[in-house]
């Protein structure tokens, strides 16, 4: 027999659907009434088999199942639940003497266990809340994967941002048309990548997409590589050659770096376009091309026209249809999706065991001005993927960055307004203060209140480590009985509530 208690969160938010399953009534009914009352949605089954039915057909986000039971025990549970396919996080709530077996059950796949008697019921609720988010994190996960399956793409560009998918409508809209691009952005923002997806979904998808950097190409020798030239028509051309355009021909050319082009390839190149028809160099007569040109710049032309180093008719040839393609920075919801993506990608080609990126991670990565965009964020991923040792990418595998510096900037100088008034000692202490509250908070909400590796990550030994945590734990003046470390379920020492110092 199962028994349901829906609470509804004054937010409005789905909370928490529990499951607790225990043999013992009167355990049942004081864990339901302390779960209820943190506003999660609490189910009760009296045992294991009850339990595998009523997940069968209920979505429940944590179990808080009892070890030693009649029957199905806790672990027995556990296997069986993940042999269905079921995702649902356990907790074991076990005696003291069967801690091995618990541990056991971790080694499994449990989220945690607790130890009977409790030593207080706000543990129990904590635990259940941290279960209940790791599935909420682990869910958003998954769903970004999902994500990466759908449509929030174009060719190979991925983004759900609402100024990507003015990109894709824009793409879309010239792709089945012979008339020529002009793509804009930053360095990485993925403009090759833009003009491969649009000859892909074009009519000429069948025939040739050639690419060219236009300022990788020495001066002297541009015409030629983009017209072609004749045997003997200067010094070095043993043999005749065709170029660029006609080796295009039926396709697409790719002029990337469009605004480095030098003035008289320019009037080529517009000629080209204009006349649909290009002369080598050292030849007399002309050649008939169907090319269509896509262009691609991070520099802006109309600049470059007033400078007099870009010709006006040539941007207006070239721009019929321009495509503005956004920095990484302002689209930073698609960094998510985006990591997940080369994580996928580069995890599959080292044959890496890495699967995941922590919450923290993604932060960092949100965090981050991202001046070589896309191209940068793949490097970043990459060089995770390289330095992670486990199966989760953590802050501390990424490359050394900075966060926006807007953010840092405007974040000292409401600190600065807010002692700017004091004498310079007491507004240094304050200073102080501050910073090692937020430091210490940070660094043990980003270990889960692992107090040994925080000590590690800090490059304190533990006991000074501590005591530079008490200092700021008594600034903030805890509530009686907070605060205390206790070692937690694997052996290693963890800080208390208190620790997370908002």
């Amino acid at each position: 027999m199962a028994l349901s208690a829906t609470l509804e969160t004054t937010d409005g938010s789905v909370p928490p659907r529990v499951l607790i399953v225990d043999d013992e009534p009167e355990l049942r009914r004081m864990l339901a009434r302390v779960l209820g009352a943190e506003k999660m949605t609490v189910l009760t089954a009296v045992s294991g088999e009850d339990a595998l039915e009523l997940l069968d057909r209920e979505v429940v986000d944590v179990a808080l199942v009892d070890l030693q039971m009649p029957g199905l025990s806790g672990l027995e549970l556990l296997t069986e639940a993940r042999k269905r396919g079921s995702e649902v996080d356990f907790v074991i709530m076990t005696a003291h003497g069967d801690v091995d077996v618990a541990v056991r059950a971790m080694h499994a796949g449990a989220y945690h266990f607790l130890t009977k008697p409790f030593r207080s019921v706000e543990e129990v609720s904590l635990t259940v809340q941290k279960a209940a988010e790791h599935r909420r994190l682990v869910d958003r996960a998954l769903a970004l994967e999902r994500r990466l399956q759908r449509a929030e793409k174009f060719g190979d560009l991925i983004g759900s941002a609402p100024k990507m998918h003015e990109v894709y409508a824009r793409a879309v809209g010239v792709a089945g048309t012979s008339s020529t691009v002009l793509i804009t952005g930053e360095s990485g923002t993925g403009k090759e990548l833009t003009a491969r997806a649009i000859h892909a979904q074009s009519p000429r998808a069948q025939g040739r997409f050639v690419t060219v950097n236009c300022s990788a190409i020495p001066e002297n020798l541009i015409e030629s590589e983009l017209f072609g030239h004749m045997k003997g028509s200067f010094t070095g051309a043993t043999t005749t050659r065709q170029g660029l355009f006609e080796a295009a021909d039926g396709g697409t050319l790719f002029l990337d770096e469009i605004g480095d082009l030098p003035l008289l390839a320019q009037v080529k190149v517009l000629r080209a376009l204009q006349e649909g028809e290009v002369r080598r160099v050292g030849a007399d007569e002309t050649r008939i091309v169907d090319v269509r040109v896509v262009a691609a710049t991070n520099v802006d032309l109309r600049e470059r026209i007033v400078m007099g180093r870009f010709r006006q008719d040539l941007y207006y040839r070239l721009a019929v249809v321009e495509i503005a393609l956004p920095p990484l920075r302002e689209r930073v919801e698609d960094i998510p999706l985006l990591a997940y993506h080369f994580l996928q990608k580069h995890a599959e080609s080292s044959r890496s065991e890495v699967r995941r990126i922590s919450p923290e991670a993604l932060m960092s990565l949100q965090s981050r001005r991202w001046e070589g965009n896309v191209r940068e964020l793949e490097n970043a991923i990459q060089h995770a993927i390289v330095f992670c040792r486990g199966s989760t990418i953590s802050p501390q595998d990424l490359p050394a960055g900075a966060e926006d510096p807007a953010r840092l900037t405007q974040g000292r100088g409401r600190a600065l307004s807010a002692h700017a008034d004091l004498p310079y000692r007491e507004a240094k202490e304050l200073a102080m203060e501050e910073f090692e509250r937020d430091y210490f908070s940070t660094l043990l909400d980003r270990t889960q209140n692992n107090v040994s590796e925080a000590a590690r990550r800090a490059g304190l030994d533990r006991s000074n480590f501590r005591r530079a945590m008490r200092r700021f734990q008594t600034r903030s003046s805890p509530a009686e009985g907070e605060g205390d470390e206790a070692p937690d379920g694997d052996g290693t020492e963890t800080a208390g509530p208190v620790a997370r110092v908002s």
